[in-house]
């Protein structure tokens, strides 16, 4: 639960630090996503070869090895002197964050017996809700009163005491069938997806001045092609496949799948833009904007057991259709921020959205593994959690690359609005020169460029919020149409008992 709880804490805790992190690094918003991305990629990742990298090495010494990389990321990164050694160290910590959390569950799933198994599993999914809520808050406290330095430093001690919890308590498990490792598998999956965020990212990053079609961004849409193809002739060939592709035969897997990759895009795309808002915005403080989230995974936690119970007494459909609605409408209701954004227009619309996670995720992990047999169940989690991760990964690739158009889109249009014989812009310019002149006690010049530098930066800011609410528009969308699949999804309990103790 500790390894845990740090885990999923860190895929969380940075979405506050980031305008942090921009200002001392002086880095842009399609730079500073990398921060997120790179931690979503790698985690996801090594998610698939988890299990085994623990079947041949045994499991307490990979679970050793992902909470001692892990930690000596979190240390890294708390020491990190510039913004490339940062996202390196992020890296370090993703790939152990990677290994933790699937052999955390294999651990507990083979030490308690199937009477217990599903308290056990309860308690050790607490730890990775509770991160949700406690993850923004945290970091914004941290920040707030120390430094961003620290989100990093505070996993060290705690690390170190799981290392030693878990070196004295665990015990080693090592599975007598053992199999070869797909190692082209692995690399292909691996460049596929850092080629194809690498190209989604950097369309229209600062530093690439052909945009779309420049060589870098067409290479990796090439590489990301040739390596996917190879991925998918590998997976369908080799005896043993780091993902088995016949799982998505399954109609229901293939579509709670789908559905679950475009969850990911929007929770973590979502989470990652609304911090940079709230703090460049609106002014709120790094914590103020981490205790927004607070009754996000609070109301999560409490709504996912009754959506549970819905799902298993009548039909697991509809509380995912529910869910995937109010997901929606809360990008609606984001899609209207402005800069006199209040409170209660912020919170009321995370609240639903906390009631809407907790509608899907249960229910749809139902239905997708309904009729996957016990021999791939284990397979067929493995992959769900990837899925999900992969799509927070293109969820903060995507977002933070069509928030850069768009805020230039707007700032070219407002700024074609300013004309410069306007009455209105002059007297505007005059009040703010006046305005300058009395409470600085500048000159006329000064005055007269400290006025055109705060309309400018207006501008700027009405640009951004704009861009912003065109993202969330965009986002709502794209969930409203996800609710299509969702009703051909295939839920008749007597069925699928059949059909699976068939394919048994």
């Amino acid at each position: 639960m500790i390894a845990t709880f740090m885990a999923v804490l860190d895929a969380t805790i940075t979405n506050v630090a980031l305008p942090k992190l921009m200002a001392s690094f002086g880095v842009s918003v399609d730079a500073v996503e990398w921060i997120v991305t790179a931690y979503l990629l790698v985690f996801a990742v090594m998610l698939p070869s988890s299990g085994w990298i623990g079947d041949h090495w045994g499991y307490k010494r990979t679970f050793l090895l992902g909470l001692f990389l892990f930690t000596f990321g979190s240390f890294l990164s708390g020491q990190a002197w510039s913004f490339d050694v940062l996202i390196a160290s992020r890296v370090i910590q993703g790939s152990g964050a990677g290994l933790v959390l699937p052999l955390g569950m294999a651990i507990i799933t083979r030490e308690f017996p199937p009477e217990k198994r599903g308290i056990a599993l309860g308690f050790w999914s607490v730890a990775a809700s509770a991160s949700v809520s406690l993850g923004p808050a945290a970091g914004g406290y941290l920040i707030d009163h120390f430094s961003w330095h620290t989100i990093f430093d505070v996993n060290v001690p705690i690390g170190i005491f799981a290392l030693f919890a878990a070196f004295v308590i665990v015990r080693e498990y090592r599975a007598e069938h053992r199999r070869s490792f797909d190692i082209i598998g692995f690399l292909s999956l691996a460049a596929f997806l850092t080629t194809l965020l690498l190209a989604l990212s950097d369309g229209n990053a600062a530093w690439n001045t052909d945009g779309w079609t420049s060589s870098f961004i067409l290479w990796n849409f090439a590489i990301s092609g040739i390596a996917l193809v190879v991925f998918l002739i590998t997976e369908m060939t080799v005896r043993h496949p780091l993902i088995e592709i016949d799982l998505f035969k399954n109609f229901n897997f293939t579509v709670s799948n789908i559905v679950l990759f475009i969850f990911g895009f929007g929770m973590f795309g979502g989470n990652f833009l609304l911090p940079i808002y709230l703090q460049n915005s609106l002014g709120y403080t790094p914590l103020q904007a981490g205790l927004v989230f607070v009754p996000v995974g609070l109301l999560l936690g409490a709504t996912a057991p009754f959506a549970g119970m819905f799902a298993d007494k009548y039909s697991a459909k509809i509380p995912v259709i529910i869910g995937m609605a109010l997901l929606a409408l809360t990008f609606y209701q984001f899609s209207f921020l402005s800069y006199l954004s209040e409170r209660t227009q912020i919170m009321i619309p995370l609240c639903i959205r906390g009631v809407a996670m907790g509608l899907i995720f249960s229910p749809l992990t139902t239905i997708a593994i309904s009729e996957i047999t016990n021999r791939k169940m284990a397979q067929a989690s493995g992959l769900i959690n990837v899925i999900r991760q992969v799509g927070g990964s293109f969820g903060v690739a995507v977002f933070g690359t069509i928030l850069t158009q768009r805020t230039i889109f707007h700032a070219s249009m407002y700024g074609q609005q300013l004309q410069q014989d306007s009455p209105t812009l002059l007297q505007t310019i005059a009040r703010l020169r006046y305005f300058a002149e009395g409470a600085v006690g500048s000159t006329f010049h000064q005055a007269t460029q400290q006025a055109n530098a705060l309309l400018y930066k207006f501008v700027g800011t009405q640009a951004f919020i704009q861009a912003v609410d065109d993202v969330f528009l965009i986002a709502g969308a794209i969930l409203i149409i996800c609710i299509i699949p969702l009703l051909f999804l295939r839920t008749n309990h007597r069925n699928r008992s059949h059909r699976v103790a068939a394919a048994e």
